[in-house]
């Protein structure tokens, strides 16, 4: 239910926020990186992962079977899957590597993912643009780009809240918008985190391996710029189709738009933007300072550079709540149920698909062994289009950060070899793991946190397998031309 942010006191604010970090604590549990307690993947039986399916299909046909039914109820439908696999799992290898599983899982992986997302979301709420601006194809596309070239930089994450509200404000008057929001989770929410380890997590994970900074946005940058061109040129005219419709325009516009190219355009809770780039930084800071204290949690190591990381993005987040003027999110009809779906459904994603992910670690002796070989040819040697199609395919569906470590080790794992004689073969793994996470809803984060904010604002967005469809038709073609143009076969 939508509640609308005037109704809000700064208590109440900052008690919602608490509700958004509780949910993570009762529901959330990521995959591991790291091993917390020993399951062996190789004695999997794929049927570990009928939970992750079951969840996959709940998240695609309850919308449109049941719609009142999963409204009310997706959170306890998604802990009800999670529940389906961790009872057994707990009665099959024991309460120990159950309870380790979750904790390392919390502690290492959930909260740090649910504290900078809740960061994100509060703070790039908190910045509301007054006065609005025309939703016309030119504007749309600059828009695009410009949070395109944004996510490299503060990451899709971080570009997607600060950028969508503003959208969809510009857009309100328009009958058809659905299709803005999906080319806008393809580049901002996913291409265009492509060229740093700021932009996307498994870039960031490759940098904490040992990959240069500067790495990706060497070598990978013809494929991004080549995706980034194409879907830009063609939301241009696909937007200017709806566009000239005579019947396009509503006959009311909810937030008028101004005159001129600056009239009445202006923002309010600017110091937000101060705080965005305190986030920012302090992603980056985690990853450079390794003062080489960590924390022992049940069994989990908790580095200290993790912890003040999230202890400073916590602050942030109440920072924001309190600073912001209370009109700035009003305007921006800032509320927390799109954090709050998010939270839950991830929550019982990444529960599922620990098995899942096991499974994938067990190389050639787990049940996706077939998938692992299929990467190099009877000599070894890598095949860079298996790597790109394998490593995007999985991250469509699983997990992108993983499934990109899976595949970096799979690959032999050390980065000197891997950015200088397998240069291509990391290059396609890297444009996988980032590319295809725009291939469905749950490919990467800011894409089921956008479509929610969209229909919290009254876009009918597509189902779940409506937007598949719109992803096999604009993107599978890209990339099928991206493999035979630098990942040869």
């Amino acid at each position: 239910m939508t509640v609308a942010v005037s109704r809000f006191s700064s208590r109440a604010l900052a008690l919602a926020a608490a509700r958004v970090l509780a949910v993570g604590l009762c529901m959330g549990v990521l995959p591991s990186f790291a091993h917390a307690a020993d399951v062996d993947g190789a004695a999997l039986s794929p049927l570990w992962g009928l939970p992750f399916a079951g969840i996959l299909l709940s998240i695609a046909l309850c919308p449109l079977v049941m719609p009142s039914v999963w409204h009310h109820h997706y959170g306890k439908i998604a802990a009800g899957w999670g529940a389906l696999f961790l009872v057994p799992f707990a009665l099959a290898f024991g309460a120990h590597a159950a309870a380790a599983n979750v904790v390392h899982a919390l502690f290492a992986e959930y909260l740090p993912f649910i504290v900078l997302l809740t960061a994100l979301y509060v703070v790039a709420g908190g910045i509301c643009v007054r006065g609005n601006l025309h939703g016309s194809p030119k504007l749309n596309t600059f828009l695009l780009g410009l949070g395109t070239v944004m996510a490299s930089v503060m990451g899709t994450t971080g570009a997607a809240m600060l950028l969508i509200r503003p959208l969809l404000r510009a857009n309100d008057n328009r009958r058809h918008v659905a299709h803005v929001v999906v080319f806008f989770i393809f580049l901002v929410a996913n291409a265009g985190g492509a060229l740093t380890p700021l932009g996307d997590p498994p870039l960031f994970l490759g940098f904490l391996k040992g990959v240069d900074f500067f790495w990706t946005l060497r070598h990978i940058l013809p494929e991004t710029l080549l995706l980034w061109g194409v879907l830009l040129v063609l939301f241009y005219f696909i937007d200017r189709h709806y566009y000239v419709n005579r019947e396009e325009l509503l006959p009311s516009d909810p937030t008028p738009d101004s005159e001129g190219p600056r009239a009445g355009i202006r923002l309010e809770g600017k110091a937000n933007f101060a705080l965005l780039v305190a986030v920012v930084a302090l992603v980056l800071m985690s990853g450079l300072w390794k003062p080489g204290i960590v924390f022992d949690i049940l069994g989990t190591e908790v580095p200290l550079q993790a912890a003040v990381r999230d202890g400073l993005l916590i602050a942030v987040t109440l920072v924001s709540l309190a600073v912001t003027p209370r009109t700035a999110r009003a305007g921006n009809e800032f509320n927390w149920e799109p954090m709050l779906e998010v939270g839950k459904l991830f929550a019982g994603i990444f529960l599922t698909i620990i098995p899942v992910i096991a499974m994938l670690r067990a190389g050639t002796d787990g049940a996706f062994a077939g998938v692992i070989r299929m990467v190099s040819d009877p000599a070894g040697q890598p095949i860079d289009s298996m790597y790109f199609w394998a490593t995007g395919i999985l991250s469509s569906f699983l997990d992108n950060a993983p499934t990109y470590l899976v595949f970096f080790n799979t690959a032999g794992g050390d980065p000197a070899t891997l950015m200088t004689r397998d240069a291509s073969t990391l290059a396609a793994i890297s444009a996988g793991a980032v590319f295809m996470g725009a291939n469905t809803y749950i490919g990467n984060a800011p894409n089921l946190m956008v479509k929610a904010i969209a229909e919290s604002r009254g876009v009918r967005m597509p189902s779940f397998f409506g937007y598949m469809a719109w992803s096999g038709a604009i993107l599978l073609p890209i990339f099928f031309v991206m493999t035979f143009l630098f990942f040869h076969v």
